[in-house]
C-alpha cells in the first residue's frame, strides 16, 4: 500500500509538470518540460551524494577514523544484504543521520557528531539500519527525482508567468490565470514532494527494524533526535534538510509550517515500531 501511494504520487507530480508546459506552449510546451525535467533529474542523480555531502559539511571516513561506527555500518549492511556503502560524519552538534547516493553501489550513511555522542549503541544501530533500509528501497534516487520535479514545476510556472502566462487553444495569453499557476503550481508540488517523503520515511522505520532487530532502539532514538532537533539548531540549506532522519529545520517555524512536514510525527513512529515489536 505504501509504494501504491508514492506511485500515484509520483504520477501526479509528472502530470503537473506536463500540464504546466501544455497550459504554457501547448503540446510542445508538454514535451519541453517533461524533457527539461528529465535533465534535470539527470544530473540530480549523477550528482547527488557530492551535493549532499558539502551541504552538511561532511568528512568520509574509513575504519582506522572510526572504526567501531565503521564496523557496526559493515554489519548491518551484511545483514541488509547490501554493498559496504561510504561512511561518512558530519561536524553538527545536532543528533542526526540521513543516507545519500545514487543506487546502493554508490551510497553514502552519514552520522552527526552529536548522534554518536547521545544515542545508545543499540539506538545507534537502529538509526543506521533506517538510512540502510533507504538504500535498500532506492529512497535516494525516489526523492531526488520528487525534489527535481518539484523545482521543474516551480521554475516552469515562473517562466510562464513571465512570458505571458497561460494560454488558450488559439493561444491568447491569460495574465491571471498565469498568476494563479505561479503561485499554486509549487505548492501543489511541493505537498506533493513531501506526502512521497513522508511515506518512504514509514517504510524506511519498518525495513531499518527488521535489519537490525530493534524497532525499540529506533524507537527511542527518534524521540531523542526530535528532542535535539528542538534544541540544537543545524545550520544548513533546507534543499537538504528532508534527508535527515529526523528533519533538522523543522521546528523553525510553527503555525502554518507545520503543514509542510517532510516527516510524518514522531508519535506515530514511534507508535507504529512499538506495534512491530509487539
Amino acid at each position: 500500500m505504501n509504494n501504491v501511494k508514492v506511485f500515484v504520487l509520483m504520477a501526479g507530480l509528472s502530470a503537473l509538470v506536463v500540464a504546466i508546459g501544455g497550459a504554457i506552449g501547448g503540446s510542445t510546451g508538454a514535451a519541453i518540460a517533461l524533457a527539461l525535467s528529465a535533465v534535470m533529474n539527470f544530473v540530480a542523480y549523477y550528482g547527488s551524494s557530492s551535493m549532499v555531502l558539502r551541504a552538511y559539511g561532511a568528512r568520509v571516513v574509513g575504519a582506522s577514523e572510526a572504526p567501531e561506527l565503521y564496523a557496526m555500518v559493515d554489519r548491518l549492511r551484511q545483514r541488509a544484504g547490501l554493498p559496504m556503502p561510504t561512511v561518512a560524519i558530519a561536524p553538527h552538534a545536532q543528533p542526526n543521520a540521513f543516507a545519500t547516493g545514487r543506487d546502493p553501489e554508490h551510497a553514502v550513511v552519514c552520522v552527526t557528531e552529536g548522534i554518536v555522542r547521545l544515542v545508545s549503541r543499540d539506538e545507534l544501530e537502529g538509526v543506521i539500519a533506517h538510512e540502510l533500509a533507504h538504500i535498500k528501497n532506492r529512497d535516494m534516487l525516489l526523492q531526488t527525482i520528487a525534489a527535481t520535479m518539484a523545482g521543474a514545476v516551480a521554475n516552469l510556472a515562473q517562466f510562464g508567468f513571465l512570458f505571458g502566462g497561460a494560454r488558450d487553444e488559439d493561444g491568447e495569453s491569460h495574465p491571471i490565470a498565469g498568476l494563479l499557476t505561479m503561485l499554486l503550481a509549487p505548492i501543489a508540488a511541493m505537498l506533493i514532494q513531501f506526502a512521497i517523503s513522508r511515506q518512504r520515511e514509514f517504510k524506511a522505520d519498518a525495513v531499518g527494524a527488521e535489519i537490525s532487530g530493534r524497532p525499540l532502539s529506533l524507537a527511542n532514538a527518534l524521540q531523542k533526535l526530535e528532542l535535539g532537533a528542538h534544541r540544537i539548531p543545524m545550520q544548513v540549506s533546507p534543499a537538504v534538510a528532508p534527508l535527515a532522519q529526523v528533519n533538522p529545520l523543522a521546528f523553525a517555524g510553527g503555525g502554518i509550517a507545520k503543514l509542510f512536514s517532510t516527516h510524518p510525527p514522531t508519535a506515530e513512529r514511534v507508535a507504529r515500531l512499538t506495534a512491530m515489536a509487539a
